[in-house]
This record gives C-alpha cells, sequence and structure tokens, in this order.
C-alpha cells in the first residue's frame, strides 16, 4: 500500500504503485470472489429489493409506501450486509473450493458457469414473468381493489 502523507497518497509512492511489477503467484481465489461472486451478491440484493418494491404496492399511501420501501430496504441492507452476506460468502467459498479440489479447473469453471445461470434465471423469473414466480402463493399480493 502507498504511504499516507496527510492522510493522502503521495504522489511518488502512487507512480511506484503501479509502475511495479507483480512477480507473486495471483491469488485466484480472491480474483473470483472480487470480480464474479460479489457482483453476483449484488445482483441478488437488487433482486430483494424488487421483491420488497412489490410487496411495498399492497400499501395504498403513496407517502407511507415510499417510506415502508425505504425502512425495509434499510434494514435488508443492513441484515444482508451484517448476517446474509458472509453466511451467503461462506457458503459460496465453500461450494466453490469443493467444486475446484473434486474437479479442478473445470470444476471452477462449472461452479461460475452455474452460478451465473442461477443469478440470470433468478432476473429473468423476477423481470419477465413477474415477482410472483419466485414467491409462495401465499406471499403474493391480492389483486388490486377497484374503486
Amino acid at each position: 500500500m502507498a504511504p499516507l502523507v496527510d492522510g493522502f497518497c503521495s504522489p511518488q509512492s502512487t507512480i511506484s504503485l503501479f509502475s511495479e511489477r507483480h512477480t507473486g503467484p495471483v491469488n485466484t481465489a480472491k480474483v473470483v470472489r472480487n470480480l464474479y461472486i460479489l457482483p453476483c451478491c449484488l445482483l441478488l440484493l437488487n433482486l430483494c429489493v424488487e421483491l420488497v418494491s412489490y410487496k411495498a404496492k399492497m400499501i395504498d399511501d403513496v407517502m407511507l409506501r415510499t417510506a415502508a420501501i425505504m425502512a425495509m430496504v434499510l434494514f435488508g441492507g443492513s441484515l444482508v450486509a451484517f448476517v446474509v452476506a458472509p453466511a451467503i460468502g461462506l457458503l459460496v467459498e465453500s461450494l466453490h473450493r469443493g467444486s475446484r479440489q473434486q474437479w479442478g479447473w473445470l470444476g471452477e469453471i462449472g461452479f461460475l458457469v452455474v452460478l451465473g445461470l442461477l443469478v440470470f434465471w433468478l432476473y429473468y423469473r423476477i423481470y419477465v414473468i413477474g415477482p410472483e414466480s419466485v414467491l409462495p402463493a401465499a406471499w403474493h399480493n391480492p389483486p388490486p381493489r377497484r374503486s
């Protein structure tokens, strides 16, 4: 890491940081985590926000609906950040490690393809078919009331 000068990186250290050659082995687990698994988790969080918006349509008052969406997203974001994301990270890491150990390079690629297909399938179901397609029947919104 570049040394700090009054809270900022000095120009010389920043230049040397980018001009140094990396000669050690690349940590593929960290690269895969940062470039593929974390974006997939963010996409899944976006799907949760979409489900919150769907359920909030049950509230008729638009101001109350907006406040409810904000509260649910803030609470859900905190819950995801501190509880769900670490749990998902451990699960994904163990599944990823297991497939890589058992099947090698091909297992790693297969795992990443399956993870990508799962996220794509969920997006397809929610955005094309509708949020009801991934929710249990008891959680569907009631039909709109006719005035």
